[in-house]
């Protein structure tokens, strides 16, 4: 069974041959640990990365967009970027509507030419996508609708325009949906997407960062119907959203993200609670289960990152299906820890057999 097909199983509840695990390597990490190490790890670890060899030359990371050290970075909506560490991504640190001023002259980027984040041919993406043997994917980008709010108003004002109902933020919402909208019509369409990715993070350390009733007032709406057009094209609806969500939940659910759909949420482990998510999502949806990058990656011992990965397996995996993992490794976590992540989510990959 090839990577494509075990995916689609495990999202379809379709006995998948094992739970799908992805480990992604951040790009600052080529900088804080030694790349000897990091590959050796990989070259040792054939389940996470198949076909990995080594490379003869060290890595060389060309860092852009709003993740490089030093340099101001404008996305195509006016919001300026900037970061104190190559390969992170950084923070808005000015709004291009910070006050409704200039609303009556603020113009979208073209979706032919742009993605949130810079340019994008639609022509080539669409050769790629025709040569991969792995899923045909595509994602509106993250901050697609609420982030991209508080990249152009600032956190506190939506707020308080959503508070004060204000008339243009709803006009800001809807420029924003036209946009999202020809994004996807344009993966459906022309890259043939099999799998549409929905990614902004709705949650804090606890709570939401909105109330529960603002967004389905103001949000939801557009998940909607945005998440409906991939649905109705056939594309499998992933949808990921860092921090406490639980609040939120039912919500999500009800934009079209189930196990019928079919559809994937990416939610955190423990900052929404392993036995939590078995209670509520168990056999409703295909979670895609992010490990813990907060507390026993990066200060637990080796044993504990183990039973961390053994914990979820056991309370969430079956083998009918319905499990995804997922770790992004960022710097600060000692790489015996890494090397245990590593061996958990490879060893425990067939566990529940």
């Amino acid at each position: 069974m090839d990577r494509r097909e075990n995916i689609l199983r495990a999202v379809r509840f379709e006995r998948p041959q094992h739970i799908p695990m992805h480990f992604h390597i951040n790009a600052a990490c080529w900088h804080r640990y030694p790349q000897d190490a990091l590959h050796d790890l990989m070259a040792t670890h054939p389940l996470l990365f198949p076909g990995f060899t080594k490379p003869a030359q060290p890595v060389k990371i060309e860092h852009g967009g709003n993740s490089k050290a030093g340099q101001r970075f404008v996305d195509p909506w006016g919001c300026a970027w900037e970061t104190a560490e190559d390969g992170i991504m950084g923070v808005v640190v000015k709004h291009p509507l910070e006050t409704w001023d200039g609303f009556d002259r603020y113009t979208p980027p073209d979706p032919e030419k742009m993605s949130h984040w810079g340019p994008v041919d639609w022509g080539q993406l669409a050769r790629n996508a025709a040569q991969t043997k792995d899923l045909r994917s595509g994602g509106i980008g993250h901050n697609h609708t609420w982030l991209r709010l508080t990249d152009i108003r600032g956190y506190a004002n939506v707020l308080f325009d959503m508070a004060d109902d204000e008339p243009r933020l709803r006009r800001l919402i809807g420029m924003l949906e036209d946009f999202n909208a020809a994004i996807v019509r344009n993966f459906i369409t022309r890259v043939k997407a099999e799998w549409m990715g929905f990614a902004e993070d709705l949650g804090m350390q606890v709570g939401p960062q909105m109330s529960p009733e603002h967004f389905r007032r103001f949000i939801k709406p557009s998940y909607q119907r945005l998440m409906g057009m991939a649905r109705d094209a056939g594309c499998v609806v992933h949808v990921h959203t860092d921090g406490d969500n639980r609040a939120l939940m039912d919500d999500l659910l009800d934009c079209g993200v189930t196990r019928e759909t079919p559809g994937v949420m990416n939610i955190q482990d423990l900052v929404n609670g392993i036995d939590w998510i078995r209670e509520r999502l168990t056999g409703k949806v295909c979670v895609e289960l992010d490990i813990d990058r907060q507390k026993i990656t990066p200060f637990g011992t080796p044993a504990q990152v183990d039973a961390l990965v053994r914990e979820a397996v056991q309370k969430l995996g079956s083998r009918e299906g319905g499990l995804m993992m997922i770790y992004g490794l960022y710097p600060g976590v000692p790489l015996e820890n890494v090397n245990a992540l590593m061996d958990a989510m490879e060893k425990y990959a067939v566990f529940y057999s």
